[in-house]
């Protein structure tokens, strides 16, 4: 299996829309892995995770085909993970297409949105719930419990195709017991894990600052779910976070974890 991180930014990307933050500063001056879109991830160039509002850019920039979507799995509403508008352009008469090329897996706050939209619109679509696995073209999608928003079955996801096992996670915030009680049953050989906050923590708990991230980490080992096979991938990160791609770097790599950036391949 492999993952794409087509985006590793928070929801005002770095660097931010409208900030002069240090961190958008540095990123204007310094660009390459400093420049992060909004989260979104592609498995093996067929499983879409996300659609946000810098998809588009990001297959231009990476060469790659939407038609080459099998599924598109949504982990939760919020607007830089949800765009709805972009699934306008799937279908007639955009193009020639009268059925969208991809399944459509969300929440049933995303599929209430999509179907207000798009009431006449062919767009096949499976209501996701946490801890309910799914089967998608040879693949086993487990949505999990995210601790991200109170009126919504916010997801990350456990992606398995028989031989590896992937945990992405962006928006996680601290899991509570029964996602922490379903991941103790889980190998992971790769970990996609949510760094929002990095070295300026907030009182909003729906993310990860650098001390929450290492908590989560370290019990993550405890439990077996990551390993000393387990290849540690960070992503989600905030200009407001006050961590360049470097500073993130020179804290996280020594813990055995990779700071993602934009258009990694991550093969496992």
């Amino acid at each position: 299996m492999n993952i794409r991180l087509q985006g590793t930014g928070g929801a005002d990307g770095i660097p931010a829309f409208y900030s002069d933050s240090r961190v958008s500063v540095h990123a204007r001056q310094h660009r390459g892995k400093n420049i992060r879109t909004r989260s979104a991830a592609l498995v093996d160039e067929c499983l879409k995770i996300d659609l946000g509002p810098d998809t588009w850019h990001q297959m231009v920039r990476d060469g790659l085909d939407a038609r080459d979507w099998t599924a598109l799995i949504f982990t939760h509403s919020d607007a830089d993970h949800f765009a709805p508008d972009e699934l306008m352009y799937a279908l007639y008469p955009f193009n020639d297409y009268e059925f969208a090329g991809f399944m459509l897996y969300a929440n049933m706050t995303i599929c209430r949105r999509i179907l207000e939209k798009y009431p006449e619109w062919p767009f096949e679509m499976f209501t996701t719930k946490s801890f309910q696995s799914f089967e998608h073209g040879g693949y086993e999608v487990t949505p999990i419990r995210a601790h991200h928003k109170e009126d919504e079955d916010a997801h990350n996801l456990v992606i398995q195709d028989g031989k590896s096992t992937l945990l992405y996670g962006t928006d996680t915030g601290v899991w509570d017991p029964p996602t922490w009680e379903y991941l103790e049953g889980i190998k992971a050989d790769c970990l996609i894990l949510e760094c929002s906050e990095a070295f300026a923590s907030t009182n909003y708990d729906g993310h990860l600052d650098i001390q929450e991230f290492d908590m989560v980490l370290e019990r993550l080992r405890k439990h077996g779910t990551v390993h000393s096979g387990t290849q540690i991938w960070t992503t989600h990160h905030s200009h407001q976070g006050e961590g360049t791609h470097d500073e993130l770097c020179a804290h996280l790599e020594p813990r055995g974890v990779n700071v993602g950036y934009d258009g990694v391949v991550i093969e496992f």
